[in-house]
């Protein structure tokens, strides 16, 4: 466990180091929620709806540049290459960050929550607090995959634009700036081939706010995106090493 601890630390050590990757992640999600759940929909009811929306965006951030933009940095320098001669087991590594990754989730998500309880008048069980919490956490993994694959497949240079181009089109198809249903047709296809948006079905539904599918089948298109994102990714890790 060794191994693990110190790379972690060093994870979180190197985010708390660079603020230009620390503060967007962790605010942006936070500022959005205050502005659309809080202030402009004040009134209509529409704050439990996107406290839902928004812990998924939330995520999506420290997940897919976390991995994206810093293991192609970490690959460019090559530091991926000195951590595969010295003898610490492989896993450390892909740990450290997704632990990390799954911190900085956290700390992204609480303001939210905070936000909603106290601001947003969202009234909910404890029960369903919890789970909610709990599925805006798990979203963090197919994100992770995403940018784990970016990682190791592209330069840092093409990471950074690319990074941005998956993280902006998830959150739009994803449905988790606007309603799907305000799609026209054709976008509304495409979302349902996102994981944004079963993820965000998944978080309605736990709120009651669900939309067309029963949440067996978001979970279930979840699960078979992961497996293939987690396919892609194993094989950017075998043409790294």
């Amino acid at each position: 466990m060794n191994p693990l601890i110190n790379e972690t630390g060093a994870e979180i050590l190197k985010a708390i180091r660079a603020p230009e990757f620390l503060l967007p992640t962790l605010l942006m999600p936070c500022a959005f929620y205050s502005l659309f759940g809080v202030i402009l929909s004040a009134g209509n009811n529409s704050a439990t709806y996107l406290l839902a929306t928004y812990g998924v965006f939330a995520v999506m951030g420290p997940s897919i540049f976390g991995f994206g933009v810093g293991v192609a940095n970490e690959r460019d320098k090559g530091w991926l290459q000195l951590k595969q001669v010295v003898p610490a087991p492989p896993y450390s590594y892909v740990a450290a960050k997704v632990i990390t990754t799954l911190l900085f989730a956290c700390m992204a998500l609480m303001p939210i929550y905070l936000i909603a309880g106290f601001f947003g008048g969202v009234e909910l069980p404890r029960e369903i607090w919890f789970s909610l919490f709990g599925i805006h956490l798990i979203s963090a993994i197919p994100f992770v995959l995403i940018g784990l694959s970016l990682g190791f497949w592209l330069n840092s240079g093409a990471a950074v634009a690319i990074s941005n181009i998956v993280f902006l089109s998830l959150s739009i198809l994803g449905g988790l700036w606007f309603p799907v249903y305000a799609f026209p047709t054709i976008m509304q296809t495409i979302a349902k081939f996102t994981p944004s948006y079963h993820l965000a079905e998944l978080a309605l539904a736990i709120v009651g706010a669900g939309g067309e599918h029963a949440s067996g089948f978001n979970l279930l298109s979840v699960l078979i995106m992961s497996l293939a994102l987690l396919g892609l990714a194993i094989s950017a890790w075998i043409r790294q090493r």
